[in-house]
């Protein structure tokens, strides 16, 4: 079995960019693209696609038409959720519509959105298999812009239960991952137990990986994490540390929380510390850490109803163990 390590699919999938987007014209709406494409990131989402349809020995020359449009999709929605966010910084660089303008990055978005679907026609299979794709990728999308909506609402809610964030994240977050898998097991003829156990394996492994982002962002050690931490804190995001702080906190610490987080006072470091503080009296990081685990061994009971050898089930195993690891 000849998985793609990550240099390898990140190398891959940049030249296989590089080409989609050759002497397109004009440079105002493809120079964006290939600025966000051609960032370095984690490319996630392309080593679960080959991952997916390795374990089902999928080509993967093949493959990397649907690991493309994966990727491609979910930049798609960076450039556009970046402009919701007003967010002038991405991978340490610019956004799009902060180098551009709005407009600019509109319209690459939407343009990107719409190539990334055309990758999925490219593909050399039967006519059933190009359509199965294409729902999952359409069903993706859609469900991913229910998750950014769900999160532009909780700014103007006064309360966000834990089941209203975690449904969020899972739209926003987890259906890309849980996408990806499908696909790449999908292409690759796998039984439709394998598909379900792949699809749920995406949703437990993206709640897991939202949770650690959450909790990354204000535990992190800051030369490890690459950014200043305090980001959500400063911009006053209903995360999950607030949101069960809140459940877990006495009225005191409760109205303390609120009035900081109504507020966006000068000093941001002040506040960081006074949030942190109260995290820290109701141990909410271990509370954090305990649901993060809870999704990771779910990731392991979806792994064991894939219907693989084990020692093609390594690379995913080794996927999720690295992700609930990671400290940046």
């Amino acid at each position: 079995m000849q998985v793609l390590k990550n240099s390898k699919v990140m190398n891959n999938i940049e030249q296989q960019f590089q080409e989609i987007l050759q002497d397109k014209r004009p440079e105002n709406l493809y120079n964006p693209i290939s600025y966000i494409l051609m960032q370095s990131g984690k490319r996630l989402r392309p080593q679960m696609v080959h991952i997916a349809s390795e374990m089902f020995d999928g080509d993967p020359e093949e493959t990397r038409h649907i690991a493309a449009a994966f990727e491609m999709l979910h930049n798609f929605t960076l450039i556009h959720d970046d402009i919701m966010d007003k967010a002038d910084v991405r991978r340490g660089q610019p956004t799009v519509y902060k180098k551009w303008d709005g407009n600019t990055a509109i319209l690459a978005g939407d343009a990107l959105a719409v190539i990334a679907m055309q990758q999925l026609l490219k593909l050399q299979c039967d006519p059933k298999t190009i359509l199965d794709l294409i729902e999952i990728f359409g069903q993706t999308a859609v469900e991913v812009c229910e998750g950014q909506q769900y999160d532009l609402d909780f700014e103007t809610m006064d309360n966000v239960s834990i089941d209203q964030y975690l449904n969020m994240i899972r739209l926003k977050t987890s259906v890309m991952f849980a996408g990806c898998l499908k696909a790449g097991g999908r292409y690759a003829g796998a039984d439709e137990e394998s598909l379900q156990a792949l699809y749920d394996l995406g949703i437990h492994l993206g709640l897991a990986f939202q949770l650690a982002d959450d909790l990354l962002d204000v535990y992190a050690d800051e030369e490890v994490f690459g950014k200043a931490v305090g980001g959500d804190i400063k911009d006053n995001k209903k995360t999950f540390l607030l949101i069960k702080t809140l459940e877990l906190a006495d009225e005191t610490q409760k109205q303390q929380l609120l009035n900081l987080f109504s507020t966006t006072p000068a000093d941001e470091k002040a506040k960081f510390q006074q949030v942190k503080a109260i995290f820290d009296a109701v141990d909410v990081r271990k509370a954090t850490e305990e649901e993060i685990a809870r999704y990771t061994e779910k990731c392991m009971d979806d792994i064991n109803r894939i219907h693989t050898t084990e020692e093609k089930k390594a690379f995913v195993l080794d996927m999720v163990q690295r992700l609930q690891s990671r400290n940046k």
